[in-house]
Protein backbone atom coordinates (compact mmCIF):
# COMPACT_ATOMS: atom_id res chain seq x y z
CA UNK A 1 0.00 0.00 0.00
CA UNK A 2 1.31 3.76 -1.25
CA UNK A 3 1.88 5.89 1.70
CA UNK A 4 0.49 8.75 1.72
CA UNK A 5 2.23 12.60 2.42
CA UNK A 6 0.62 15.41 4.03
CA UNK A 7 0.91 17.99 1.24
CA UNK A 8 0.07 20.78 3.35
CA UNK A 9 3.36 20.51 4.91
CA UNK A 10 5.08 21.61 1.38
CA UNK A 11 2.54 24.17 -0.25
CA UNK A 12 1.07 27.32 0.96
CA UNK A 13 -2.78 27.77 0.18
CA UNK A 14 -3.13 30.07 -3.35
CA UNK A 15 -5.64 32.06 -3.39
CA UNK A 16 -8.70 31.46 -6.02
CA UNK A 17 -8.66 35.02 -7.83
CA UNK A 18 -4.94 36.62 -8.16
CA UNK A 19 -4.74 40.39 -7.26
CA UNK A 20 -1.61 40.08 -10.07
CA UNK A 21 -0.53 43.74 -9.23
CA UNK A 22 -0.62 43.01 -5.79
CA UNK A 23 1.87 40.48 -5.97
CA UNK A 24 4.28 41.52 -7.92
CA UNK A 25 4.57 44.43 -5.10
CA UNK A 26 4.74 42.24 -2.80
CA UNK A 27 7.57 40.26 -4.95
CA UNK A 28 9.48 43.52 -5.07
CA UNK A 29 9.22 44.34 -1.35
CA UNK A 30 10.92 40.75 -0.69
CA UNK A 31 13.64 42.14 -2.61
CA UNK A 32 14.01 45.46 -1.39
CA UNK A 33 13.68 43.97 2.13
CA UNK A 34 16.04 41.15 1.96
CA UNK A 35 18.30 43.02 -0.46
CA UNK A 36 18.56 40.34 -2.34
CA UNK A 37 19.57 42.25 -5.73
CA UNK A 38 22.63 43.48 -3.41
CA UNK A 39 23.19 39.94 -2.97
CA UNK A 40 23.47 39.55 -6.50
CA UNK A 41 25.94 41.89 -6.90
CA UNK A 42 28.25 40.33 -4.71
CA UNK A 43 27.47 36.27 -4.75
CA UNK A 44 30.09 35.80 -8.18
CA UNK A 45 32.80 38.90 -7.29
CA UNK A 46 35.98 37.91 -8.32
CA UNK A 47 34.55 35.20 -10.75
CA UNK A 48 35.31 34.83 -14.42
CA UNK A 49 33.55 38.34 -15.98
CA UNK A 50 30.41 38.86 -18.36
CA UNK A 51 29.97 41.99 -19.83
CA UNK A 52 26.62 43.58 -21.41
CA UNK A 53 26.73 46.23 -22.81
CA UNK A 54 22.80 47.58 -22.37
CA UNK A 55 21.56 49.56 -25.76
CA UNK A 56 20.65 52.51 -23.97
CA UNK A 57 16.70 53.78 -23.96
CA UNK A 58 16.26 57.60 -25.04
CA UNK A 59 15.52 59.04 -22.02
CA UNK A 60 12.72 61.43 -23.91
CA UNK A 61 9.29 60.32 -23.16
CA UNK A 62 7.72 57.62 -20.64
CA UNK A 63 8.62 53.97 -21.04
CA UNK A 64 6.72 52.45 -24.16
CA UNK A 65 5.91 48.42 -23.85
CA UNK A 66 8.70 47.50 -26.51
CA UNK A 67 11.01 49.06 -23.81
CA UNK A 68 9.40 46.76 -21.14
CA UNK A 69 9.41 43.86 -23.33
CA UNK A 70 12.99 44.08 -24.61
CA UNK A 71 14.19 44.88 -21.06
CA UNK A 72 12.78 41.94 -20.64
CA UNK A 73 14.85 39.74 -22.52
CA UNK A 74 17.59 41.99 -20.87
CA UNK A 75 17.04 41.02 -17.57
CA UNK A 76 16.90 37.16 -18.69
CA UNK A 77 20.00 36.97 -19.97
CA UNK A 78 21.96 38.97 -16.93
CA UNK A 79 20.32 36.58 -14.36
CA UNK A 80 20.68 33.75 -16.28
CA UNK A 81 24.48 34.41 -16.19
CA UNK A 82 24.55 35.70 -13.31
CA UNK A 83 23.08 31.94 -11.94
CA UNK A 84 25.62 30.42 -14.26
CA UNK A 85 28.52 31.89 -11.83
CA UNK A 86 29.61 34.97 -13.86
CA UNK A 87 30.43 38.52 -12.50
CA UNK A 88 28.43 41.16 -13.98
CA UNK A 89 28.45 44.88 -13.24
CA UNK A 90 24.54 45.44 -13.94
CA UNK A 91 24.79 48.91 -15.71
CA UNK A 92 22.03 50.89 -17.28
CA UNK A 93 22.57 52.78 -20.23
CA UNK A 94 19.60 55.95 -20.87
CA UNK A 95 20.33 57.57 -24.47
CA UNK A 96 20.79 61.06 -24.51
CA UNK A 97 20.57 62.00 -28.76
CA UNK A 98 19.80 65.18 -29.61
CA UNK A 99 16.91 66.00 -32.00
CA UNK A 100 14.30 63.52 -29.82
CA UNK A 101 15.22 65.36 -26.79
CA UNK A 102 15.57 68.78 -28.49
CA UNK A 103 12.14 68.64 -30.75
CA UNK A 104 10.24 67.96 -27.39
CA UNK A 105 11.87 70.81 -25.86
CA UNK A 106 10.72 73.03 -28.47
CA UNK A 107 7.27 72.05 -28.57
CA UNK A 108 7.35 72.95 -24.91
CA UNK A 109 8.35 76.21 -25.45
CA UNK A 110 6.14 76.85 -28.16
CA UNK A 111 9.17 77.17 -30.84
CA UNK A 112 8.46 77.13 -34.06
CA UNK A 113 12.30 77.35 -36.01
CA UNK A 114 15.95 77.22 -34.88
CA UNK A 115 15.81 80.86 -34.92
CA UNK A 116 13.77 80.42 -31.68
CA UNK A 117 16.37 78.58 -30.20
CA UNK A 118 18.99 81.49 -31.10
CA UNK A 119 16.40 84.05 -29.62
CA UNK A 120 15.96 82.02 -26.49
CA UNK A 121 19.88 81.58 -25.81
CA UNK A 122 21.61 77.95 -27.04
CA UNK A 123 23.29 77.85 -23.84
CA UNK A 124 19.75 77.44 -22.02
CA UNK A 125 18.01 75.62 -24.61
CA UNK A 126 21.08 72.82 -23.85
CA UNK A 127 19.68 73.10 -20.01
CA UNK A 128 16.42 72.41 -20.44
CA UNK A 129 17.14 69.52 -22.72
CA UNK A 130 19.45 68.39 -19.88
CA UNK A 131 16.09 69.03 -17.46
CA UNK A 132 14.07 66.59 -19.94
CA UNK A 133 16.82 63.44 -19.93
CA UNK A 134 17.18 64.15 -15.81
CA UNK A 135 12.99 63.81 -15.74
CA UNK A 136 12.21 60.77 -17.94
CA UNK A 137 15.49 58.78 -16.81
CA UNK A 138 14.22 58.91 -13.68
CA UNK A 139 10.75 57.80 -14.43
CA UNK A 140 12.17 55.23 -17.00
CA UNK A 141 13.87 53.64 -14.16
CA UNK A 142 11.11 53.82 -11.68
CA UNK A 143 8.89 52.05 -14.37
CA UNK A 144 12.07 49.37 -15.35
CA UNK A 145 12.29 48.92 -11.77
CA UNK A 146 8.18 48.38 -11.35
CA UNK A 147 8.68 45.31 -13.78
CA UNK A 148 11.24 43.99 -11.96
CA UNK A 149 14.51 44.44 -13.63
CA UNK A 150 17.76 44.16 -11.91
CA UNK A 151 20.09 47.09 -12.53
CA UNK A 152 22.95 48.81 -10.03
CA UNK A 153 20.45 52.15 -9.97
CA UNK A 154 22.58 53.72 -7.81
CA UNK A 155 21.12 57.30 -6.09
CA UNK A 156 18.34 57.40 -9.24
CA UNK A 157 16.09 59.53 -7.50
CA UNK A 158 16.81 62.94 -7.09
CA UNK A 159 15.77 66.64 -6.67
CA UNK A 160 15.33 68.29 -10.53
CA UNK A 161 17.06 71.30 -8.49
CA UNK A 162 20.36 68.28 -7.81
CA UNK A 163 23.17 69.58 -9.74
CA UNK A 164 24.83 66.44 -9.14
CA UNK A 165 22.20 64.37 -9.93
CA UNK A 166 24.29 62.66 -12.76
CA UNK A 167 27.40 61.45 -10.75
CA UNK A 168 24.68 59.89 -8.16
CA UNK A 169 22.79 57.89 -10.81
CA UNK A 170 25.09 54.65 -11.79
CA UNK A 171 23.42 54.70 -15.09
CA UNK A 172 25.41 55.77 -17.89
CA UNK A 173 24.02 58.65 -20.16
CA UNK A 174 25.53 59.45 -23.10
CA UNK A 175 25.48 63.17 -23.02
CA UNK A 176 27.98 62.76 -20.06
CA UNK A 177 31.85 64.03 -20.32
CA UNK A 178 32.83 60.77 -19.04
CA UNK A 179 31.07 59.34 -22.19
CA UNK A 180 32.12 62.08 -24.58
CA UNK A 181 35.73 61.88 -23.78
CA UNK A 182 36.06 58.05 -23.90
CA UNK A 183 34.43 58.65 -27.36
CA UNK A 184 36.84 61.02 -28.62
CA UNK A 185 39.59 59.07 -27.16
CA UNK A 186 38.68 56.05 -28.57
CA UNK A 187 38.34 58.31 -32.17
CA UNK A 188 41.73 59.60 -31.43
CA UNK A 189 43.33 56.14 -31.03
CA UNK A 190 41.68 55.32 -34.25
CA UNK A 191 42.92 58.14 -36.00
CA UNK A 192 46.80 57.54 -35.03
CA UNK A 193 46.67 54.24 -36.67
CA UNK A 194 45.20 55.34 -39.65
CA UNK A 195 41.66 53.51 -39.28
CA UNK A 196 39.94 56.69 -40.33
CA UNK A 197 39.41 58.08 -43.29
CA UNK A 198 37.24 60.62 -45.08
CA UNK A 199 35.00 59.43 -47.12
CA UNK A 200 31.27 60.88 -48.87
CA UNK A 201 27.34 58.92 -48.43
CA UNK A 202 24.27 59.73 -49.08
CA UNK A 203 22.06 60.53 -45.68
CA UNK A 204 17.94 61.59 -45.51
CA UNK A 205 17.95 64.85 -45.02
CA UNK A 206 15.63 67.15 -42.36
CA UNK A 207 15.45 70.77 -43.94
CA UNK A 208 13.17 72.04 -41.04
CA UNK A 209 15.05 70.50 -38.53
CA UNK A 210 19.19 71.16 -40.38
CA UNK A 211 20.37 68.03 -39.50
CA UNK A 212 20.90 64.48 -41.09
CA UNK A 213 17.61 61.89 -39.80
CA UNK A 214 18.63 57.90 -38.81
CA UNK A 215 16.15 55.44 -40.22
CA UNK A 216 14.95 54.80 -37.07
CA UNK A 217 13.66 58.39 -36.72
CA UNK A 218 12.17 58.10 -40.09
CA UNK A 219 10.42 54.65 -39.27
CA UNK A 220 8.96 56.23 -36.17
CA UNK A 221 8.61 60.13 -36.11
CA UNK A 222 6.20 60.36 -39.07
CA UNK A 223 9.05 61.90 -41.57
CA UNK A 224 7.88 61.97 -45.07
CA UNK A 225 9.72 61.56 -48.49
CA UNK A 226 8.89 65.07 -49.97
CA UNK A 227 9.85 67.12 -53.82
CA UNK A 228 10.88 70.43 -53.89
CA UNK A 229 11.17 72.89 -56.37
CA UNK A 230 15.17 73.56 -56.89
CA UNK A 231 16.56 76.57 -59.48
CA UNK A 232 19.49 75.57 -61.40
CA UNK A 233 22.00 78.38 -62.20
CA UNK A 234 24.75 78.38 -65.30
CA UNK A 235 27.12 81.23 -64.69
CA UNK A 236 28.43 82.97 -67.47
CA UNK A 237 32.25 83.28 -67.79
CA UNK A 238 32.60 87.67 -67.91
CA UNK A 239 33.81 88.87 -70.79
CA UNK A 240 33.35 85.23 -72.85
CA UNK A 241 30.91 85.02 -75.62
CA UNK A 242 29.04 81.71 -74.53
CA UNK A 243 31.35 80.19 -72.05
CA UNK A 244 30.31 79.50 -68.51
CA UNK A 245 32.40 77.71 -65.63
CA UNK A 246 33.23 74.56 -66.56
CA UNK A 247 35.70 71.72 -65.53
CA UNK A 248 38.25 69.58 -67.20
CA UNK A 249 37.99 66.12 -66.52
CA UNK A 250 39.02 62.36 -68.40
CA UNK A 251 39.37 64.81 -71.66
CA UNK A 252 35.74 66.51 -71.73
CA UNK A 253 34.46 69.96 -71.16
CA UNK A 254 31.73 69.91 -67.84
CA UNK A 255 29.59 72.45 -67.15
CA UNK A 256 29.60 73.40 -63.82
CA UNK A 257 25.58 73.48 -62.85
CA UNK A 258 24.56 74.80 -59.67
CA UNK A 259 21.59 73.45 -58.00
CA UNK A 260 20.04 75.92 -55.09
CA UNK A 261 17.40 74.45 -53.12
CA UNK A 262 14.40 77.03 -51.87
CA UNK A 263 14.45 76.11 -48.24
CA UNK A 264 11.58 77.80 -47.10
CA UNK A 265 9.54 75.11 -48.96
CA UNK A 266 10.52 72.34 -46.23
Amino acid sequence: MKKRYNTDMFFKEVAKQLDFPELEHRILRFWNDKSIFVKYLTKNKGKKKWSFQDGPITANNPMGVHHAWGRTYKDIFQRYKTMKGFEQRYQNGFDCQGLWVEVEVERELGFKSKRDIEAYGIDRFVEKCKERVHKYSMIQTESSIRIGMWMDWGDWKTSMDDKDWLRKSHSYYTMSEVNNYTIWHFLKKCHERGFIYEGVDVMPWCGRCGTAISDMEIATEGYQELCHKAVVVRFKIIGKENEYLYTQKSGKTEEYIILRRICWVF
